[in-house]
């Protein structure tokens, strides 16, 4: 079985090997930790959100609230159940698991969790 190892990148030398975790280039000395293979799946694109009952989310969606939702000061109050939120936001730095920003009719500027959320179709 023949394993492909990458050229050096300082000198570019095709006749590296393996040390334990390192690559080693035996023309120019260089020592490097070989490339994940596949570097360019970061956190922030693997990321999937999905509603309450398993649909897939993404930006200016249109959702609906599945719970009646107590809110918490400005004023207080309770959006309730069927509420349609146009034009959501996913956001990755919500306080808690909060992972929607949107404008909810009658309240304002709110995040949401997708968890009390459903995709409106």
């Amino acid at each position: 079985m023949s394993t492909v190892l990458p050229p050096c990148p300082a000198c570019a030398s095709e006749y590296a090997y393996e040390s334990g975790a390192m690559l080693v280039c035996p023309m120019c000395g260089h020592e490097w930790t070989p490339a994940v293979e596949d570097s360019t799946d970061s956190p922030e694109t693997a990321r999937v959100v999905k509603d309450a009952v398993g649909n897939v989310l993404a930006d200016g969606d249109t959702v609906s609230i599945v719970k009646d939702l107590k809110v918490k000061g400005a004023g207080g109050g309770t959006v309730k159940v069927g509420t349609k939120v146009r034009g959501i936001r996913l956001i990755s730095d919500g306080v808690g698991d909060h992972d929607i920003d949107a404008k909810v009719p009658g309240f304002g500027q709110m995040q949401l969790k997708s968890s009390v959320v459903k995709k409106v179709l």
